[in-house]
């Protein structure tokens, strides 16, 4: 039995050298996935750049399309929408283990709603701006998994998938 807690204590103390946490400043990452909102079933991919140790500005595009009948006619829509974003890594100061990264920020960006042809229904192009928080682990060097969810923009309400390091 003492040697299962050692090992796992091992485990556990070695874990942060092969994974690294939030994007370090100077340093790239990609981020691609799919997210849930009321219009649809959004694809992503963007980027985070880190400009300082705690803080990364990003970039993002989104894609949806998804159809609602509206009196018996059938409508589809498309959804494309461009985002920039900021955030705030804690894991510094809340000394939270490298295989891991909590952040929070804000983001602000256009999208591109169009219809079919006749759509009498809400549904506009315009500004977005909201605020988002999430987390990352990374289970290697360059690859992790993340979550995001996010509130008062037209983006998506939250999205999951994977995040690899240039």
């Amino acid at each position: 039995m003492k040697k299962v807690f050692l090992i796992f204590g091992f485990l556990f103390l070695t874990s942060g050298i092969f994974a690294q946490g939030n994007v370090n400043k100077g340093q790239t990452q990609i981020n691609a996935g799919i997210g849930f909102s009321n219009w649809g079933l959004p694809i992503y991919v963007g980027f985070d750049y880190g400009v300082h140790p705690d803080i990364s500005l990003g970039a993002e595009l989104s894609y949806r399309s998804f159809s609602e009948d509206f009196y018996s006619i059938k409508y589809s829509h498309t959804v494309i929408g461009i985002l920039g974003n900021a955030n705030y890594h804690f894991n510094r100061i809340l000394n939270i283990p490298s295989s891991w990264d909590f952040y929070a920020g804000l983001n602000i960006g256009f999208v591109s709603y169009s219809s079919s042809s006749g759509y009498g229904g809400s549904g506009s192009s315009g500004l977005g701006i909201g605020a988002q928080i999430g987390g990352r682990y990374y289970f290697s060097k360059k690859f992790g998994l993340n979550i995001e969810f996010g509130g008062g923009n037209r983006f998506s309400q939250g999205k999951y998938g994977i995040t690899y390091k240039l």
